[in-house]
């Protein structure tokens, strides 16, 4: 199956963490390269809506170049986890659908 990475990255003033499978430097200097993007393929009962909105988001992608400077960490990890989108201020997991606060 190979290796699988977490990317943990800044993005418009959130953390994204998405999964791939390779991630390399660029052939632009000053940026990473990570490709072979992966989002969970079995469906279930219970969806993740975050995961779901940066799998629609990244659905046509084949690579991403990231300045070497939005990169927070990259994780050579044993399988994949849940792809997330967290608020940079406060870490909490950014809900991609409204809530209604009563």
């Amino acid at each position: 199956m190979g290796a699988m990475y977490k990317l943990v990255f800044y993005n418009q003033g959130k953390v994204y963490e998405l999964f791939c499978r390779k991630v390399e430097s660029s052939g632009l200097v000053g940026f990473v390269e990570a490709s072979e993007l992966v989002f969970e393929t079995e469906r279930s009962v219970v969806v993740d809506p975050s995961e779901e909105r940066l799998k629609e988001e990244f659905r046509d992608t084949r690579s991403l170049m990231l300045p070497m400077q939005s990169v927070v960490r990259i994780e050579r990890v044993e399988k994949r986890g849940t792809a997330r989108i967290r608020d940079r201020a406060t870490g909490d997991k950014v809900t991609p659908l409204p809530v209604d606060k009563r």
